[in-house]
């Protein structure tokens, strides 16, 4: 008991303490966040077991489930999927240490629940239990196989890295706040091609988790789905060693990105904006960027396809002229706030010869077209809004979204009849001309520094008295 009343689970139930007390140590951990997934987290929980056993059976392991409290009787099918010793049986190997699970209901975090919270919960049980790797897996996963936990926790257990991002092969419309924001924006910013930022796989060294929770930036984004973001950024702000690791395609539940990704796109970019800020003396100085490290064999799998509206697309940018014109006014610069108006009027355009009752055309076929220069110059506006508070940063991020949605339009029109890899290529010239842009941002978030730097000491200046 001595032992974990140093360590950081004061906030998790006496039951679940005593839980983990009783477990000891362990070497190895992989942590499922859930929240209604029973009809997939039984296959992901299997594939996990087996990985551990098949891959490490010299370790000592655990399985964590940390579930939002699903009504569907999500932690259940946890409990219930075949135990570890079947799992040993069908791969004829016998470990050294047996096998443990825990699923969990995990407290919210100052009142906020969700994947970060979930997160958080496995952290504090990892350092309790003094892991050296953990590995993280969604819980909607259908492309998961054993060899994805040697894959995620090798590259720190055998190479010395704290931080595994996932490599997939994805369909070319899925993965759009990747795609547009935090690929870009992050490689720009640090210097480090780290393509999938806000992958949701990933694997943890026990330093890095507990950096992680040193921290004392947590917000209620964080405790959401700004929680990925946060950790590739805390790792690379952090000093630590960071990787890819190829996973081949990831198929789980896709999003239409403008029907089902409004909210995760507030909380990952309120996040993103917030660590932009926090870490400017990182990333300031920085120029270009590199290719980091990727490991495993490239998988020749295509991912399924994803159905997007994308006259919905348009039409939820064309709407944001009238429903947040104001606030574009405020966050962006004149020549991006212009180039904005005509891309609107387009997209207005697009619609309208799209739904015409006469000669009714594919959305897909509209003439449209959102430069990649003009995106990046938004997402700087944006961060330099941020760090200055032009708006409030809901308010922003509210007001980013409609333009998120005319450029993911754009790169739908312009790669429809592309594969995904030839789609790709897009994303990568998209990504370049954030570098390209860079200087736009340091020269706007410096002259924005000076001159908040003049106007405090003028405040601080003594002020003459005048005689009578």
């Amino acid at each position: 008991m001595g032992r974990l009343a140093t360590m950081p689970t004061d906030t998790l139930p006496k039951a679940l303490r005593d839980q983990i007390e009783g477990l000891g140590k362990a070497d190895i951990m992989v942590g499922i966040p859930s929240f209604k997934n029973a009809s997939t987290i039984g296959y992901v929980v299997r594939a996990a077991q087996a990985g551990l056993v098949q891959y490490f059976p010299d370790l000592h392991p655990v399985v964590v489930n940390a579930d939002a409290g699903s009504p569907d009787g999500t932690q259940r099918v946890v409990v219930e999927t075949e135990p570890p010793e079947y799992i040993e049986s069908i791969l004829l190997v016998r470990p050294r240490n047996r096998l443990q699970r825990i699923s969990l209901t995990y407290p919210e975090v100052d009142g906020v629940g969700g994947k970060g919270a979930a997160l958080r919960t496995i952290f504090q049980i990892a350092r309790a239990l003094e892991v050296e790797a953990l590995v993280v897996v969604d819980s909607d996963l259908r492309s998961i196989v054993p060899e994805w936990i040697e894959l995620l926790a090798g590259p720190i257990l055998k190479g010395g890295f704290d931080y595994v991002a996932p490599l997939y092969s994805r369909y070319k419309y899925d993965g759009t706040i990747t795609n547009t924001v935090t690929y870009p924006l992050t490689r720009a910013l640090y210097g480090l091609r780290i393509r999938q930022p806000i992958g949701g796989d990933f694997g943890v060294s026990g330093d890095l988790i507990r950096h992680y929770l040193a921290q004392d930036d947590w917000t209620a984004d964080t405790s959401k789905f700004g929680i990925d973001i946060w950790m590739t950024t805390s790792a690379i702000a952090g000093g630590f060693a960071v990787c890819q690791t190829r996973l081949g395609a990831k198929v789980h539940d896709p999003k239409d990105p403008g029907a089902d990704l409004g909210p995760m796109f507030s909380q990952v970019v309120s996040t993103i904006l917030r660590l932009t800020e926090r870490h400017a003396e990182r990333w300031l100085e920085v120029h270009g960027s590199h290719d980091i490290p990727a490991y495993g064999f490239e998988r020749m799998i295509d991912p399924p396809p994803l159905q997007v509206d994308t006259r919905r697309l348009l039409d939820e940018f064309a709407k944001g002229r009238l429903t947040v014109g104001e606030e574009w006014a405020a966050a962006l610069a004149p020549e991006q706030l212009s180039a904005v108006t005509v891309l609107a009027e387009a997209a207005a355009a697009a619609v309208e010869e799209a739904t015409r009752s006469d000669t009714p055309t594919r959305a897909e076929d509209a003439h449209f077209s959102f430069p990649d220069e003009t995106w990046a110059r938004i997402i700087y506006d944006c961060c330099v809004a941020a760090r200055d508070q032009k708006l409030p940063l809901e308010r922003l991020v509210a007001s980013l979204i409609p333009l998120y949605f005319g450029r993911v339009a754009s790169l739908i029109i312009e790669t429809q009849a592309l594969t995904t890899d030839q789609a790709d290529l897009s994303v990568e010239r998209q990504a370049r001309a954030f570098e390209l842009a860079k200087p736009y941002l340091v020269d706007r978030w410096r002259a924005g520094a000076d001159a908040a730097t003049g106007a405090a000491a003028r405040r601080s200046r003594p002020q003459a008295v005048m005689s009578r």
